[in-house]
C-alpha cells in the first residue's frame, strides 16, 4: 500500500464523516470562549462537564446569518443573550476541514431547554437547602421594632440601589435610616463570588457600625440573569447569616432561592425601603395610642382622687358634728343622774361628789382637746383643697368658655380667661403645641 499525502487523509476523513454521519445532531454542552468575530460570526467551544472536570469539548460555530437568527429568538424567549457558562441544546452538524479540522457547525439553539435545565438546577438546591434544614433558618431572627441600621449589598450602578435610596432618604415622614452600601457584581459568572465576598465584609463590620439587618437587593432582570441567585453556596449564606436578610431582587415572577432562605423577601428595591419605613410608621402610631390612653388614664384617676379628698372632707365635718353632740348628750346624762342622784342620795359625802366632778371636768376637757385637734387637722386639709390656696402658692387656673381648660377642645384664635389670686386675664391663644 503506497504512502497518502496529508491531503489524500483528510479528504478520506471528511468523506467517512459525511457518510457514515446524520446530517445534524442535537447536542447538550456549556460554552466556553463564546466569542464574536467584526464579520458577525460567533466562534466557541462547546464543553462536557463533571463538577470542575473537563470530558470533552469540541469547537464550534455560527455563521453571522444563522447567528443573528437563532440569537434573536434566544434572547426574546429567555430575556439574556447567549454567553460563556450557559448550558445550551443545540442542533449542530459535524465538519471537518484539511486545515482547521474537526468543529461543529450550530443550526440551532433551543431556548426552551435552556429555561427548563435552569429550574432542574435550581430545585436540586432547593432539596438540598431544605434536606440541611436552611431554608427556614434566617427566619429565626426576631426583627426589631424599627430597624435604624442596614447594610445594603448591591451594585452602585444598579437602578434599582439608586430608587431604593432615594425612598429611604426622601420619605415623607422624615425617618433617619443609616445605611452602608457594600458594593457587589449582581449578575454574570463571578456575581455569587463577589456576593459572598460582600457578605463577609458585612459580617466582619457587625458590631462596629450596630448593624440591624441587611439589604440585598439588585431590581428586575431577565431570568437567566438571576442564576447566580440560585446558586448553593449563596443560599447558605444567606440562611446562615447571623442577621436578618431582606430581598429585593426581582419582580414577582422571579422568585430565587435566594428569596426562599431570605428572612423576609420583597418584590422591588422599593418595596424593601417602604417596609423598612413601615416599621416606623407602625412604633409611632402604637406611642401615640399608648400616650393617648395614659392621658385618658390619668385624667379619669386623678377625677376619682378629687373625687374621694371631698367625700373624706364631708365625712369629717358630718362625723366631728355628730360625736360632740353625742358626747355633750352623755355629759348631760351624766349631770342628770348627779342631780338625781344628789335629790334621792342625800348622804352621799361631798368628797365622792367632788371627786366625781374632777373626773368628769377631766373627761370632759380630754374629749374636747382631742376634737379640736381633728378639727384643726380637718380644717389645715380644707385650706389645702381651697382653690384660694392654691392660687396664692402662684399656680393659675384658665376656662374656655367657662369651662376648665384641659376639659375643652381648643384651637388657635379662642378667648381665655386665666385666673391668679389677685388678677383675671384675657387672652387669645395664637398657637398650640402638643405636649
Amino acid at each position: 500500500m503506497s504512502p497518502l499525502s496529508i491531503s489524500q487523509l483528510t479528504e478520506q476523513i471528511r468523506l467517512t464523516l459525511e457518510h457514515e454521519l446524520e446530517p445534524v445532531y442535537w447536542v447538550v454542552g456549556e460554552l466556553s470562549d463564546f466569542r464574536q468575530a467584526p464579520q458577525g460570526h460567533v466562534y466557541f467551544e462547546l464543553v462536557e462537564k463533571q463538577g470542575n472536570q473537563i470530558l470533552a469539548k469540541i469547537r464550534a460555530n455560527l455563521w453571522q446569518f444563522t447567528y443573528r437568527s437563532v440569537a434573536a429568538k434566544f434572547e426574546s424567549v429567555t430575556g439574556i443573550s447567549l454567553k460563556n457558562g450557559m448550558k445550551v441544546l443545540a442542533q449542530v452538524a459535524v465538519t471537518y476541514h484539511p486545515v482547521y479540522g474537526l468543529s461543529l457547525n450550530v443550526k440551532d439553539i433551543d431556548p426552551s431547554f435552556s429555561l427548563g435545565e435552569r429550574a432542574r438546577l435550581r430545585q436540586e438546591t432547593i432539596d438540598r437547602l431544605t434536606r440541611e434544614g436552611l431554608i427556614q433558618l434566617n427566619g429565626r431572627f426576631q426583627l426589631p421594632a424599627v430597624v435604624q441600621r442596614i447594610a445594603i449589598i448591591s451594585s452602585a450602578t444598579a437602578a434599582g440601589y439608586g430608587d431604593f435610596v432615594n425612598q429611604i432618604e426622601k420619605n415623607s415622614y422624615g425617618y433617619k435610616v443609616y445605611h452602608k452600601l457594600f458594593n457587589s457584581l449582581m449578575q454574570g459568572n463571578e456575581a455569587v463570588g463577589s456576593l459572598l465576598l460582600a457578605l463577609e465584609k458585612v459580617k466582619s463590620e457587625i458590631n462596629g457600625l450596630n448593624i440591624e439587618a441587611v439589604v440585598i437587593i439588585r431590581g428586575g432582570g431577565a431570568q437567566l440573569d438571576l442564576d447566580c441567585f440560585d446558586e448553593y453556596r449563596l443560599g447558605a449564606a444567606i440562611a446562615n447569616f447571623p442577621l436578618p436578610v431582606f430581598t429585593g431582587i426581582g419582580h414577582e415572577r422571579d422568585e430565587t432561592v435566594a428569596d426562599l432562605v431570605a428572612h423576609t423577601r420583597l418584590k422591588t428595591p422599593t418595596a424593601v425601603a417602604e417596609f423598612i419605613l413601615s416599621g416606623f410608621r407602625e412604633f409611632e402610631e402604637n406611642l401615640i395610642m399608648m400616650l393617648q390612653r395614659l392621658d385618658r388614664s390619668t385624667r379619669q384617676q386623678l377625677r376619682e382622687e378629687e373625687n374621694k379628698i371631698h367625700h373624706y372632707a364631708l365625712r369629717a365635718k358630718s362625723l366631728s358634728k355628730n360625736r360632740i353632740s353625742l358626747e355633750i348628750e352623755k355629759i348631760k346624762n351624766w349631770a342628770n343622774r348627779i342631780e338625781s342622784a344628789s335629790k334621792n342620795q342625800v348622804k352621799i359625802q361631798t368628797y365622792n361628789l367632788e371627786t366625781l366632778e374632777k373626773g368628769l371636768r377631766r373627761s370632759l376637757n380630754a374629749f374636747l382637746m382631742k376634737q379640736n385637734e381633728k378639727l384643726a387637722s380637718q380644717e389645715t386639709l380644707l385650706r389645702q383643697l381651697d382653690p384660694d390656696s392654691i392660687l396664692k402658692r402662684g399656680y393659675s387656673r384658665t376656662e374656655l368658655e367657662g369651662k376648665p381648660i384641659h376639659l375643652v377642645e381648643a384651637k388657635a384664635g379662642d378667648q381665655i380667661e386665666t385666673f391668679t389670686q389677685n388678677q383675671k386675664i384675657s387672652s387669645t391663644i395664637t398657637e398650640i403645641k402638643q405636649k
